[in-house]
């Protein structure tokens, strides 16, 4: 992972499970925390996006808007958010071109066809704040990561 404090990520365009089109102008003037998770329908995935829709209060609290982010295509997306009984947490997918926006991050793993399970905490103009990658089975710790919302906010 090569994803450096201060650092500007790429621009990204993707479709939530709404369908709805994901940009980072969209949160103008707030930070946004990019869950990446290697697979829907997987169960440290579903507990890594319950976390953060039953926390999703305090990440608004500390001006942060926190998406869930995976390959798998947006029917899939929304299947699994009405399953899992989201209500406020955007589940993002980066299915086309598969991993385009896990590649350009650098947290594509090509011979598995997923992405790492990493958070990535940027301003609204793309700027790292805080970064860190999991192993494939962890579960990220929520504490942790609202620790560093807080510290950013």
């Amino acid at each position: 992972m090569k994803l450096n404090k201060g650092e500007k990520i790429p621009e990204f365009k993707l479709r939530d499970h709404q369908e709805e089109e994901i940009t980072l102008e969209k949160f103008e003037g707030k930070n946004v925390l990019l869950s990446f998770h290697p697979l829907a329908w997987t169960s440290v995935c579903r507990n890594q996006m319950q976390a953060l829709e039953d926390n999703y209060e305090e990440f608004a609290d500390n001006n942060t808007v926190p998406l869930g982010i995976s390959v798998d295509p947006v029917p899939s997306k929304s299947a699994w958010a009405e399953d899992i009984g989201l209500e406020n947490l955007r589940l993002v997918s980066d299915f086309w071109p598969h991993g385009e926006f896990a590649t350009k991050l650098g947290i594509f793993i090509k011979e598995k066809g997923i992405s790492g399970r990493v958070n990535i905490l940027v301003n609204d103009q793309g700027e790292i704040l805080w970064a860190k990658e999991y192993d494939i089975p962890e579960l990220p710790d929520i504490d942790e990561v609202l620790e560093a919302v807080a510290d950013n906010s």
